[in-house]
This record gives C-alpha cells, structure tokens and sequence, in this order.
C-alpha cells in the first residue's frame, strides 16, 4: 500500500519502523507470550520500559539527577492545573505569556488557582508574533511560557533568561532541536506530537522547586507523589510510554537532537522557501518567529481553494487544513516527517502556480 504524506498536527507521524516495533510488541512484548496491551504495570518487563524511558529523556536533554521524569495521563491539558497546584504559592502570582490557544488555556486554569499575571500577549494581532522584551517580575513564583504554538505557528527560536524558575509547555517541539534544557525548572509535553502515541505526558521537573506551595493537594496532582510512586501511584498509560521509549530510541540511534535539528531545518528552509516564492501562497506569521513543525498559510487566491485541496489529496497528502480559529492551511512537520514528504507538498504548490498563477 502506498505511504500517505502525513502533515497531521496530532496524533501526529511517527517513524514507521517505531510503528512496527510497537506492533510486534502488541503482538508479542519481549517474547513474554503477552502483548504489551495487557502485561501488568508492576511486572518487571514492563517496569524496565518505564525505566529505561525516563532515563533516555534527561541523556536526551543533557539533564541530571537533580530533576525528575514522570509519565502521567491527563495530558498537557492537566498540567495546565498540575503546574500551579505545585508551584503556585499561597497568596503568590505567577507570570504567564499569553502566545495562543494552549497558552490562553493555560491561563484560565491557572487563574482558578490563584493570581497570575499576564506579562506579555500577542492576542490583540492574533497570536501572529511571540512576544519580546517584556519585564519578568522577580517575585513571581514562576513563569510560564509555550515554546511552540500549533494553531498559530509561532515558535521561541530563544529563551528569556528568567530570574525565577521557567517553566515550559514543549508539547509540539519536544525534542526536535537542541535546547539548553537546564534553564527550564519544569518542562511539559504531550507525547502525540514527536514523542509517541496520544495518551502519555512527559513531565520533567527539578524536584528543589516542589513542596512550597503551603497548599493540600489531591494526591493524582501532586507531582511528589508521582515521584515517589516513579510514574506508576497509578496504572500509567502502558502502551504510550513504550512507544515514546521506541521514538526516543530511534532518535538516540540516528544521532540524537542535533541530528533531527538539521533535518528540522531543512524541511522548514524548504516549506517556507516556497511560501515566499509563490505567488499563490502567502505565510499568517511573521517571518522571524516562523515555527519549524507548524508552517501555516494562506491562499492569495481564494477561489483556488477547491482546486488546491483536490490536488494535494491526489498526492497522497493528509492533515493540511489549518486549524478551524485560522482557516487555510497547515503543514505540521514533526520529527517522523521526511523531506521528501515536504518535496512533496512544494510539488504541488508548484503545480497549483504554473497552472493558475
């Protein structure tokens, strides 16, 4: 069967050899005779998995044993309430910028915990820019920033120097370029975007900043009970956690993030190369905070739109419509996504131009 040039923006390509591994393992885990679907959490096999996961995220990031790596369900959707609940200190405020929809929404559940103050915003121009030069207050108990925005296609191409601890929402970028990972004292990430299947959260955290707040938390939302219970106080999502510890393998093999940063680079030098060029398209961002895994676009000519779509599918093309707050298009090119897959695209941009440009 042909392959499909997947620029879905989530759950999103993952390396097919990733995919066979992780089917084998549905089949058969370890030659154990169980598939990973149904071997118990607390039986070694599955425990070294985990083990050898959170291990392979902080050789990944360059991180020691001062921080800790929990896999935990909810999503980032939960932690947009866990990292307050945490850090938040009774009476306190945190800082929050306000860089799109995951961002805003991270606001909103922080603001039912306690006062946050919104320090920079691009709203008011529709998320098209990553806010710059704005003031980190020294007293804040945090400062809380999302390095890449999915819908917008904004990224942080760098990191403010916080005097208080950074903590960063890396759900669509994890892991697909170097970062100096240490300035971070909290690190989220959905794993459907670059790390594996939908259902596991990344958490990494330096555990000095935890036990603060002065506040009683449930249980499920106290990061130190996840660590003491090392990501298992309760059933952790099995099957996400072995395919993220795949990907991560593959990448360690192939060369790690400086290895996927230039493949990164050049999918992204070649998706936008042609945006500019052609006079069919045109970008919604501005141009130095271009994201690398969410190119997004718009037609010049709108009339062409039936046209377009019914091309790019006949290529073999899915997941390029943008997001419903954008409308246009959207080209996700997370780590799985090849270059010839970008060609591919360019191709039919191309194509759209010589006939109707």
């Amino acid at each position: 069967m042909k392959g499909k040039h997947n620029f879905s923006a989530g759950p999103a390509i993952l390396p097919r050899e990733v995919i066979e591994e992780a089917a084998n393992g549905v089949l058969n885990i370890n030659n154990t005779g169980l598939s990973i679907l149904e071997v118990s959490h607390r039986d070694k096999d599955f425990m070294a998995i985990m083990e050898e996961a959170r291990t392979l995220v902080k050789e990944l990031m360059g991180l020691g044993n001062e921080y800790q790596v929990l896999f935990l369900g909810g999503g980032a959707s939960l932690q947009f309430a866990m990292v307050p609940c945490n850090l938040l200190i009774d009476g306190g405020t945190a800082a929050y910028v306000d860089t799109g929809v995951w961002a805003h929404k991270a606001i909103k559940e922080a603001k039912g915990i306690g006062n946050i103050n919104i320090i920079a915003s691009s709203e008011a121009d529709k998320y098209s820019f990553i806010p710059k030069n704005y003031t980190i207050p020294a007293d804040a108990n945090y400062l809380h920033i999302t390095s890449n925005n999915t819908i917008y296609g904004t990224q942080m191409h760098a990191f403010p120097n916080s005097p208080v601890p950074l903590v960063c929402d890396m759900s669509s970028d994890i892991f697909s370029r170097r970062v100096d990972f240490s300035k971070f004292s909290l690190i989220y990430a959905g794993a459907q975007k670059n790390m594996g299947a939908a259902g596991a959260t990344m958490v990494v955290v330096k555990e000095s900043i935890l036990g603060k707040t002065g506040r009683k938390m449930f249980s499920m939302l106290d990061y130190q009970v996840h660590i003491k219970g090392e990501s298992m106080y309760n059933t952790p999502p099995v099957f996400s956690v072995y395919v993220c510890l795949l990907t991560m393998k593959w990448l360690k093999k192939n060369g790690g993030l400086a290895w996927i940063e230039e493949i990164n680079r050049r999918k992204a030098e070649l998706m936008y190369s042609e945006i500019d060029r052609n006079s069919l398209f045109t970008g919604t961002v501005v141009k130095e905070d271009r994201s690398w895994m969410n190119a997004t676009f718009l037609l010049t000519k709108p009339e062409l739109e039936t046209t377009f779509n019914t091309m790019w599918k006949e290529a073999g093309i899915v997941g390029l419509k943008g997001h419903r707050d954008v409308g246009g298009y959207r080209a996700s090119m997370y780590n799985a996504l090849t270059l010839e897959d970008v060609q591919a695209l360019v191709d039919v941009m191309k194509e759209l131009e010589k006939k109707n440009g």
